[in-house]
């Protein structure tokens, strides 16, 4: 398998938001009055894409215009992508495009534009980068990197896996993409096709696929998911976003072509790969946006700077440290979840709404045994953890190796430990532990006549009969 990087080929902006609070108007206009508390600069459009994708692990490469290397706000935006994101420039004939949102209590209230240019075209750095791409996403913000490169990329499609998010002032995706990832307003402006409906929707998906010649086209609905539609196929594949989410979704959109080319790149099919990108969307929103991607260029009102680094997906003691950050309430919850049954799909559903986030802590394949006996667990680690994490109500899974999770809980100490079963709080090991550091142990009812001991059974009596 090519093991080379994951390269992001688009249009590289600088995201500015200027944050504070309104509650006075201006005396000389009806014009709110924002009291600074804090600016974040980001990367925007490609790069914002290239770092969403590193979080998924392995090397990635963005290929974008980066503007003259003594101007500040190429600068910064060169800055923002940190070490994890290596860049292969184009030259740029003006500046890198900046977009300032200005909000108050989170709740934008302006946008300012300024910059832009046309880019060049590449050199041996950016072509080598591409032919050795085990990958490509193309985050065409419509400036122009995505044109200037149309050649290559055409040939790199019938090769590589290639996610095109395209851009309604952008050119099409070239023929052999493996996905374009259009949102539903994008593909209703791209497609002669009309109408609101699920179906209308998917009609326009595979119109797309066979105007552009791409093997799937996925169109991008919000909050309720998307649709995976191919020129050929009489029905689509329909992928709910299955958890609500509220927030601000600045980037979504970069986010789901950001995952599904890692799951490509990583060998995945394309269905496998819409999935996680559902999947990785909404958590996306949910965990704030773009605004939440935090970078080395982030400033407090008082000069100082207030930047943390990024929640990698499933790294529980980061995900502590940001809900902890925002003053927010983290949930774990343990087992050996062997042979995974509606009573701990209840259980862990309700756990997740008691705070915001929820840890399982799962007992490995020795500890399991040692508890349960020869022949257990009748699943192995590494499929329970990945059908634990599949959950919409899981946020992270973290395994330990002894008898009980107290030594984990110690590390994370979250602020509530659920537990299923008939006892009361008090008769759990764990909670004289978590009141250690005021945390609270709470016991949710499992559901009547649901036990994996009892699924093994009943499949051994159909075994034999």
């Amino acid at each position: 398998m090519n093991r080379g990087p994951l390269v992001v080929v688009g249009d590289l902006l600088l995201d500015e938001d200027i944050e504070g609070e309104a509650t006075r108007l201006a005396p000389d206009a009806p014009a709110p009055v924002v009291d600074v508390a804090r600016v974040r600069r980001r990367p925007g459009g490609a790069g914002l894409a290239a770092l969403l994708a590193a979080r998924h692990g392995g090397e990635v490469v963005l290929v974008a215009a980066a503007g003259p290397g003594d101007h500040e706000d190429g600068a910064r935006a060169r800055r923002a992508l940190g070490d994890r994101v290596r860049l292969a420039g184009l030259p740029l004939d003006g500046t890198v495009p900046v977009k300032t949102r200005v909000l108050a209590g989170g709740r934008p209230l302006v946008r300012l534009d300024r910059g832009g240019g046309t880019p060049g075209s590449p050199d041996a750095e950016v072509l080598d980068a591409l032919r050795s791409a085990r990958a490509v996403l193309v985050s065409d913000y419509g400036r122009g990197a995505a044109d200037v490169l149309r050649t290559a990329l055409g040939a790199l499609a019938h090769t590589v896996p290639v996610v095109w998010d395209p851009h309604p002032r952008g050119g099409p995706p070239v023929p052999g993409t493996r996905l374009a990832t259009p949102n539903a307003a994008e593909a209703a402006l791209f497609s002669r096709l009309t109408g609101t409906s699920l179906r209308a929707h998917a009609d326009r998906g595979a119109d797309l696929a066979a105007r552009w010649e791409a093997t799937h086209v996925a169109v991008t609905l919000g909050a309720r998911g998307a649709l995976l539609t191919r020129a050929d196929a009489a029905a689509p594949l329909f992928v709910p976003a299955v958890r609500a989410t509220t927030g601000d979704p600045c980037g979504a959109g970069d986010c789901f072509a950001a995952t599904a080319a890692a799951a490509l790149a990583d060998g995945a099919l394309p269905e496998e790969a819409a999935e996680r990108a559902v999947a990785a969307a909404a958590a996306f929103v949910a965990a704030g946006g773009a605004a939440a991607v935090r970078t080395p260029d982030e400033t407090l009102a008082d000069g100082t700077s207030g930047a943390r680094a990024p929640v990698p997906p499933g790294d529980a003691a980061a995900l502590v440290r940001h809900i902890r950050a925002r003053g927010g309430t983290v949930v774990a919850t343990g087992g050996c979840f062997d042979l995974l049954h509606a009573g701990h799909v209840r259980l862990l559903e309700s756990a997740g709404r008691i705070g915001d986030c929820l840890i399982v802590c799962v007992n490995s394949d020795a500890s399991v045994a040692r508890l349960k006996g020869p022949g257990r667990p009748l699943t192995p680690l590494a499929d329970r953890m990945r059908v634990l994490a599949a959950l919409a109500s899981v946020d992270a899974v973290v395994a330990f190796d002894e008898d009980t999770p107290e030594r984990l809980l110690a590390t994370l100490r979250p602020d509530v430990w659920v537990k299923g079963g008939d006892y009361t709080p008090d008769e759990l090991p764990e909670a004289e532990l978590l009141r250690g550091w005021g945390g609270q142990t709470v016991v949710l009812p499992y559901l009547d006549g649901r036990s994996t001991t009892s699924l093994a059974h009943r499949a051994a009596r159909s075994a034999v009969r």
